[in-house]
């Protein structure tokens, strides 16, 4: 059976990701709304993207909720994305470290988690194993923080951002069944925690961080979202705090609680 999504039963999905995940979904997504779901419907013998609707707001079926949610969530993400980011962290921030001091990063929208890896191999790299540092990852995809807990991936498409060293030092090659495939090593693995986490909703149970990642996922938020969700890791980071963000955003018109130090590189002042 073919679906067809009303331009009615599309604004229905636009300010229902809008209310749960604070994603901006334009007319032109709407293909792509239609396209996913549609599967979903086929598999639940639903007639309809209204029906559909119905059921995953009647409040009956939560995993369904956000099983539509996860569908409608693009992660794309790879190892040492966007590099220059790992190398300021490596040389500027980490450098700064006190002696003895414990150490926190925030992956606030760790996909399948190939960038809260990458940050934790600068860290084990810097600062070893004797220091009490900790990568937290977080995404409001279920299915995608399952894949971040593996630590599995394919090498066709991941191992080539790796550094070499970094590769050799904390990376596994798979043989036999596991060929084709790299998982990180048990030492840095150890160092990373999942959780599923919705940047919409109450933050503080995140704890406090020195660093946090939030790259490439504020281009789906408007502004009131954008405030919103930055004043709250504002609140989340440590007085001196770094915020990363991508390259094709800016925190212009979103907040002036931090000081920019480079183009998508923010600081908290140490007495905020």
């Amino acid at each position: 059976m073919d679906y067809a999504i009303t331009d009615a039963e599309f604004s229905r999905f636009q300010a229902l990701m809008q209310r749960v995940a604070g994603i901006h979904l334009p007319p032109s997504k709407k293909p792509l709304v239609s396209g996913r779901l549609s599967k979903r419907l086929r598999e639940r013998a639903i007639d309809s993207f209204g029906d559909y609707y119905r059921l995953i707001v009647g409040g009956g079926d939560p995993a369904e909720l956000q099983t539509a949610i996860e569908l409608l969530t693009t992660n794309e993400t790879y190892f040492f994305r966007e590099p220059g980011h790992f190398d300021f962290l490596a040389r500027e921030v980490l450098p700064d470290l006190r002696p003895g001091a414990g150490f926190r990063v925030w992956s606030a929208a760790s996909s399948t988690g190939e960038e809260a890896y990458s940050i934790a191999m600068v860290l084990m790299d810097k600062l070893g194993e004797s220091v009490p540092w900790e990568v937290f990852g977080s995404d409001i995809n279920s299915r995608v923080i399952d894949i971040a807990r593996s630590a599995t991936y394919a090498t066709t498409r991941n191992e080539e951002g790796i550094p070499p060293d970094y590769r050799r030092r904390f990376c596994l090659r798979g043989a036999g069944a596991m060929a084709g495939k790299l998982r990180v090593d048990a030492a840095v693995r150890e160092r990373v925690r999942f959780a599923q986490l919705n940047l919409n909703g109450d933050l503080k149970s995140a704890g406090e961080f020195d660093v946090i990642f939030l790259r490439n996922v504020m281009i789906y938020f408007d502004m009131d979202m954008k405030r919103r969700v930055v004043a709250a890791l504002h609140r989340q980071l440590r007085p001196g705090g770094w915020m990363f963000i991508g390259h094709s955003e800016s925190l212009n018109g979103v907040t002036d609680s931090f000081r920019q130090v480079r183009p998508t590189i923010y600081r908290k002042e140490r007495g905020a």
